[in-house]
């Protein structure tokens, strides 16, 4: 027998010499139109059983329409089984995923994470060779402690890059999000003045938190977090921290801080803008800026790139960074980092704040533990800024932090202490 249909574009013949039944028949028929659509097979079939209705009897006819039904069904299965395979290739290969280790797509992802869907959380944090362990426990605590789908923007030098990531693509951290952005230190020319007595004006990766529309150039909102924290909260909360109409970050302050509770040693000024700029120097005076206004912390914050674009904070930034290196107008006894009093500048009495809990910090202040172990279990942030360093030879609440290290597969980083035990137990 020798059917004949049309399709939309030309005459198509298949001729089948055997019963119409048989198998190499429908298989001629099935793969001539797998190239078309649903609906123009609807109409090849309808088309068959019109050519048949005047050719065989009615049981013949009930018995095609029911083969017509199966063959059908099989065809709208084959389809959308194409459909979802296109769409499962053009995921893998979406080119903007490169750089990125997309989850989704890890086969060892634990089916509990393959759904971080939601809008993404942008996360980024400097990491210097020196304290790389400082970045990937934070990574670690992050990660491990929501749901969300973060992504973390690690700012890096060259040489520090291959260490980063042979590093990330072993254990517990191999199947998150990131993009290393590797930070040119050209940038900070004429903006920095070189001072021995002070560690972080050697270190350019300190300042990478003033480029940040820079580092993450398509998101609207971003996260920055320094090295020396633990997040032990979800980091979904502190990114939903709502920001006043205007302002571009939103800080933790200084004063009504937790941490600003507990007394502190020679604390002295370092809570007030007389801690960080010189007052004497008619410059600042001119700024009409309160001395006692309190300081806030910006190790860790939450940024509105939109509003940061929009008030070009990049260029205020590096203006009162080269005025510094012509006038010297930050304090003698600056109490804390170098990065603080130009941002302490541009965003007085202009910017929002964080939750305290979110940024519990002076943990490396000193070797003793200064806050009790329920609040800093209670704590959604921990912040070892100061001397002591939790991967130094001492510090407080050290164990707290060594949950989320991971050692380094390359044995290029180790912590202090651990020689120093092993050393004493030999």
């Amino acid at each position: 027998m020798t059917l004949s249909f049309r399709t939309s574009s030309s005459f198509r013949t298949i001729a089948c010499k055997q019963n119409f039944f048989s198998l190499p028949c429908w298989h001629l028929c099935v793969e001539g139109r797998r190239s078309h659509g649903v609906k123009e097979n609807i109409g090849l079939l309808s088309d068959i059983l019109l050519s048949l209705k005047g050719k065989m009897s009615f049981r013949k006819v009930n018995i095609i329409i029911l083969v017509l039904a199966v063959v059908l069904f099989l065809l709208v299965l084959h389809h959308n089984f194409l459909g979802l395979s296109d769409l499962l290739k053009r995921e893998i290969s979406d080119p903007n995923l490169v750089g990125f280790q997309p989850l989704a797509f890890v086969p060892n992802a634990p089916e509990s994470l393959i759904y971080r869907s939601e809008e993404e959380i942008p996360v980024v944090i400097a990491a210097s060779e020196d304290r790389l362990g400082g970045t990937i426990a934070v990574m670690n605590s992050i990660y491990h402690n929501t749901h969300s789908n973060v992504v973390f923007y690690i700012v890096t030098l060259n040489d520090t890059a291959d260490h980063l990531r042979s590093w990330l693509n072993s254990g517990s951290l191999k199947n998150i999000k990131y993009k290393i952005v590797d930070f040119d230190p050209q940038l900070l020319e004429g903006k920095v003045k070189v001072d021995p007595k002070q560690v972080d004006s050697v270190k350019p990766l300190t300042f990478a938190r003033f480029y940040l529309p820079n580092l993450v150039p398509n998101a609207e909102k971003a996260i920055y977090v320094d090295d020396d924290v633990i997040v032990q909260g979800d980091i979904r909360a502190l990114y939903n921290t709502p920001l006043k109409p205007g302002h571009a970050a939103a800080f933790s302050e200084d004063c009504d801080s937790t941490s600003a509770k507990v007394f502190v040693h020679g604390a002295g000024n370092q809570y007030n803008y007389i801690g960080f700029l010189d007052y004497k120097k008619k410059r600042i005076r001119n700024l009409a800026m309160k001395a006692s206004t309190c300081s806030f912390n910006p190790g860790v914050f939450v940024a509105n790139l939109t509003e940061w674009k929009q008030q070009n904070i990049t260029y205020q930034l590096e203006k009162w960074m080269k005025l510094n290196v012509e006038e010297e107008l930050y304090s003698r006894t600056l109490a804390g980092s170098i990065t603080t009093p130009p941002l302490l500048i541009v965003f007085y009495k202009q910017h929002s704040n964080i939750d305290p809990m979110w940024n519990v910090r002076h943990l490396g202040s000193s070797a003793g533990n200064r806050y009790s172990p329920q609040f800093v279990k209670a704590a959604k942030l921990l912040h070892w800024n100061g001397h002591f360093k939790p991967w130094g030879r001492t510090a407080s609440y050290a164990d707290i932090w060594e949950k989320w290290y991971i050692p380094d597969p390359t044995g290029k980083f180790s912590l202090i202490r651990r020689h120093v035990e092993i050393a004493n137990a030999k």
